[in-house]
């Protein structure tokens, strides 16, 4: 009745609503739905992996498909997800892993979690600092600098390849890398078109994708090198040249002819797998 009243009242004033905003009943306060706040349900591993869909289109393929995987199967292998264990999930990886990799988990998880936290995902970040309470003996700390074979060294690797029934296919590959000192990546990438009269034009890099193995153009700090071209060098890409080719052939091909995959021939060739099968004499 007190609504009928006020809307005969405007009529009579000429202040009627016709929208009819100016009658409907206000919300009363506890039926206002809340400011939405972080979610504290996403355990880690969800958080991970909407991050790495948001980082996708910003690191390389390689980065994405090997590196982010790998922390991917480290923090599904926790036995705590949850936010609240941080602290668990730091002693956890620092128990079972090398401390270079607890380390560099770590500061993806934590990375992940700034993100998650200026997305509005997260109230806090309880990683944050974490990666650097981890230290790292002094001895792994130099255990990717480089250590030059020596030539004495260098020949009997050589020839290792070379005399090997499983990896004799390698031995190309293995004399250009020693040879030229260019990344395996640039080395299974090269074609027989970037081999001039006097140079090797290196301008593309194999990189592992989802899908697997693809060319990537371009190099990792620039897009394009050019190597000169000894007499060492050039016995050994005439002696494996074939007679007739085509200038799209890659030079250096795995068993079945195809691109090579590095990580075949690393875990596989270069660190001895089935080595105790094959006689001593053989080497590899």
């Amino acid at each position: 009745m007190v609504l009928a009243a006020k809307i005969q009242r405007d009529i009579d004033y000429g202040e009627f609503d016709t929208s009819l905003s100016k009658y409907k009943p206000a919300i009363p306060l506890n039926h206002i739905p809340a400011v939405s706040s972080p979610s504290t349900k996403l355990d880690l591993l969800a958080l991970w992996e909407q991050y790495v869909e948001f980082k996708k289109p910003q690191v390389s393929q390689s980065t994405y498909a090997i590196d982010y995987r790998k922390y991917h199967n480290h923090i599904a292998s926790l036995p705590s997800k949850n936010l609240k264990d941080a602290v668990a999930i730091r002693n956890y990886l620092v128990a079972n892993l090398s401390p270079n990799s607890a380390k560099r988990t770590l500061t993806n998880i934590n990375a992940c979690c700034n993100w998650a936290l200026k997305s509005n995902l997260i109230e806090s970040n309880p990683f944050s600092g974490m990666a650097k309470d981890v230290q790292i003996p002094k001895s792994s700390r130099y255990e990717n600098d480089i250590n030059p074979f020596t030539r004495e060294e260098r020949d009997a690797i050589i020839q290792a390849f070379e005399e090997s029934k499983l990896y004799g296919y390698y031995a190309p590959l293995v004399k250009f890398l020693f040879f030229t000192g260019c990344r395996p990546s640039e080395a299974i990438a090269l074609q027989w078109k970037h081999i001039g009269d006097k140079f090797i034009t290196i301008e593309q890099a194999v990189t592992v994708s989802s899908t697997g193995v693809i060319l990537k153009k371009g190099l990792k700090t620039q897009s394009q090198r050019r190597f000169p071209i000894n007499n060492q060098l050039r016995e050994m890409l005439e002696s494996i040249k074939p007679i007739h080719y085509k200038l799209d052939e890659f030079i250096f091909k795995s068993k079945k002819g195809g691109i090579i995959d590095f990580g075949d021939f690393l875990h596989h060739a270069w660190r001895g797998y089935k080595i105790a099968t094959v006689p001593t004499s053989m080497g590899l």
